[in-house]
């Protein structure tokens, strides 16, 4: 049964790298291939109310991140379409592409430990469509973002899903791993980000305006409440969970809820056409909802290896042939590239308990920084990189082509900077 199910994962992972070549979205595939390996493991077993219960379990924690997917989706969208981000992209001048690019990075660094990575990945893209005209030159700065969400993530302990993981467990805390891998996660970036910089010539081209788009009815004061009241909402959502403890798309959706009053005050007395287009329905409706069904699938196949025991076998597997930690950490965080990071993360708290790593141990912060920022490497290891792939529909072996040997190469840097940074000042 593990034999089949694992191959039939590996057959959906290669469907979802060869879109292109095959002709099948990737959404089907993920979804197909989520289905497939419930179905074989439900199919071989004597305990299918069991295994159904852990489905059910599964799929309480995946849809919290699906609705989290949808209401910042759609806030974002509502923003764009109050022509909110015109406030922020009228008066960035820049075009040199270099400038540019240091310009974003640096901004999405800074956004990410705050809103958290995928929130942040998701604003960025919907920004850099404002700024960016041609494909080749958006894709490339897309990639950035999502290193730079990565790394931004990794040293907040509310920025990355793994990093609040070691939180909540107590591995860690919140002080200690923003002093700890502050300067590792910027090596993280700089270092591709100086690299990518190194390559890039001239200026990027702007979109024109679309004049039937732009909503001329609408005020300056009315387009800055919308910006201003979304990217208040957004950045309340990690205080939200803080404060109640209720998970991350509570607060979304509150926030959602908040907004919509908001718009049907502001756009109470308007004429239905231009109610209607400025409205949450609208955006429900414009939002990708391809994008969420392929994250649905891709969860669902990471849940059945889970549940099956196969991720926690891998796990045990690594610990017994790898003796050296850092060695070991590594290669975890290499593998969350490719298998979710968040089960990696939940089968090493299992293995290891406080007694043998302390809180704040070295392992634990690197572990954090491996996990966090590993899932750059390939565009489907990280939620930002899952987000981005399906809003722009980026090819796969593009990135692992254009943007993989540099999150790969800052991946490692940053490593080193810990490492280093351990041994001198804890030596």
């Amino acid at each position: 049964m593990l034999t089949l199910i694992i191959i039939v994962f590996i057959i959906g992972y290669a469907a979802i790298a060869f879109e292109h070549s095959i002709g099948i979205n990737k959404a089907a595939s993920a979804l197909v291939t989520g289905v497939l390996c419930w179905t074989l493991y439900i199919t071989f077993s004597h305990e299918k109310h069991l295994i159904s219960d852990q489905l059910t379990e599964h799929l309480g924690e995946l849809s919290g991140i699906l609705f989290f997917l949808l209401g910042a989706m759609t806030i974002v969208e509502l923003i764009d379409v109050h022509d909110g981000f015109n406030i922020i992209t009228d008066r960035i001048v820049q075009t040199n592409k270099r400038k540019l690019l240091w310009i974003i990075s640096i901004i999405t660094f800074c956004l990410s430990p705050l809103l958290d990575n995928l929130t942040t990945t998701i604003v960025m893209v919907s920004f850099l469509r404002k700024l960016i005209k041609g494909t080749e030159d958006k894709l490339l700065f897309i990639g950035m973002i999502i290193i730079a969400a990565n790394a931004g993530g990794a040293w907040s302990p509310i920025g990355d899903v793994t990093t609040t993981m070691l939180w909540i467990g107590g591995q860690i805390t919140a002080l200690n791993i923003i002093l700890k891998l502050f300067i590792p996660s910027l090596v993280c970036l700089l270092i591709p980000l100086a690299v990518l910089s190194l390559r890039l010539k001239g200026k990027v081209t702007r979109p024109e305006e679309d004049a039937n788009k732009k909503n001329s009815d609408l005020s300056k004061k009315q387009q800055f409440i919308i910006l201003f009241s979304g990217v208040l909402i957004l950045i309340f959502v990690p205080v939200f969970k803080t404060i109640t403890h209720l998970p991350p798309y509570m607060g979304i959706l509150i926030g959602l809820g908040i907004l919509w009053i908001i718009t049907e005050i502001m756009h109470g007395n308007k004429p239905e056409k231009n109610k209607n287009y400025l409205s949450v329905s609208h955006a429900l409706r414009k939002i990708d909802s391809t994008s969420i069904l392929f994250f649905l699938g891709i969860l669902l196949s990471i849940a059945a290896l889970q549940s099956t025991g196969i991720l926690a076998s891998i796990a045990e597997k690594l610990s017994a042939s790898i003796r050296n930690e850092n060695i070991l950490v590594l290669f975890i965080g290499l593998l969350s590239s490719i298998i979710d990071n968040v089960p990696l993360v939940a089968a090493t708290q299992g293995m290891y308990d406080l007694n043998q790593y302390p809180t704040d141990h070295y392992f634990w912060e690197f572990l954090a920084y491996a996990t966090g920022t590993g899932g750059s490497v390939l565009i489907i290891g990280s939620a930002a990189g899952i987000a981005a792939m399906g809003m722009e529909k980026i090819n796969f072996f593009w990135y692992v082509k254009r943007i993989s040997v540099l999150a790969l190469i800052g991946y490692f840097a940053g490593a080193g900077s810990y490492i280093l940074q351990y041994y001198l000042f804890n030596k």
